[in-house]
């Protein structure tokens, strides 16, 4: 085959190509509500073929805002308000969904509810073993987050006991939630907390806190997810898909899943 025909037929090939890279759309941050991203992504992208949404592993709430301050990315997802000084480099972000926060139990604790009070005993290592709050004689594994978790800055704010608690030192610190789940999973008497989903419950024991379940309108703690962007690099692909998770149909993909869409 003659080298001008060959390069003529590679063309097209190489067209393919960029054309499919070009029209990602990356979503970078917090692990928080991944899979109600990934299926709110996954409903977009069905709508709009041209754009295929990626949520890729969590590089935490501030790791996807630096990404878009130092403009390595256009949209980032975060589970923490903006600071002042990210607002005042161009940072603006969009409220998306609230998602309680959630304690979940390896199935081996033997317990389905806690009052808030056992739940702050456990937490603080004042209860050790699963027996003394109603379920199974094993030893409490307690998972934690680091400090700056969104999540644990909620329930520092609105779990009864918990604004001032001293966290045990026998406890396990997990740097994402998806590194949460994964160890309570595989940890007899493990107990930890994270972002509630649907598929959480097919996964883990969720508790009810004060007979009180995440979903319920009187659970008392939820963490808000945000789209974040700057006006100065945001793309039409990634407008456009912020705009479409305040639609009725994005909406439905969120309640679905356990999530409480944000006006």
């Amino acid at each position: 085959m003659p080298i001008a025909t060959r390069l003529l037929l590679a063309v097209p090939f190489a067209l393919i190509v960029l054309s499919s890279q070009a029209g990602d759309l990356s979503v970078v941050g917090t692990g928080d509500g991944i899979d109600l991203l990934r299926a709110l992504g996954a409903a977009y992208t069905a709508d709009h073929p041209d754009t295929n949404v990626i949520v890729p592993p969590s590089i935490g709430s501030g790791g996807g805002i630096a990404a878009v301050s130092s403009n390595k990315e256009v949209l980032a997802r975060a589970a923490r308000p903006l600071s002042d000084s990210e607002k005042e480099v161009g940072l603006i972000a969009t409220p998306v969904f609230r998602l309680p926060s959630a304690f979940f139990v390896h199935s081996s604790a033997g317990v389905k509810s806690l009052s808030a009070g056992q739940l702050a005993d456990v937490y603080s290592g004042k209860v050790t073993n699963w027996k003394d709050v109603g379920g199974q004689d094993i030893r409490i594994k307690v998972v934690r987050r680091e400090d700056a978790d969104s999540t644990l800055q909620v329930l520092r704010q609105s779990m009864p006991g918990w604004k001032d608690l001293a966290i045990t030192e026998k406890s396990k610190t997990a740097v994402t939630t998806q590194d949460c789940i994964n160890t309570v999973k595989e940890t007899a008497g493990a107990i930890g907390f994270g972002p509630f989903t649907k598929a959480l419950e097919m996964e883990l024991s969720v508790l009810r806190i004060d007979g009180h379940y995440p979903t319920d309108l009187t659970y008392p703690s939820a963490v808000t997810l945000t789209f974040v962007h700057k006006e100065a690099t945001v793309t039409p692909d990634a407008k456009q898909f912020i705009a479409y998770a305040k639609t009725g149909k994005a909406k439905t993909v969120l309640t679905t899943m356990g999530a409480v869409p944000v006006n």
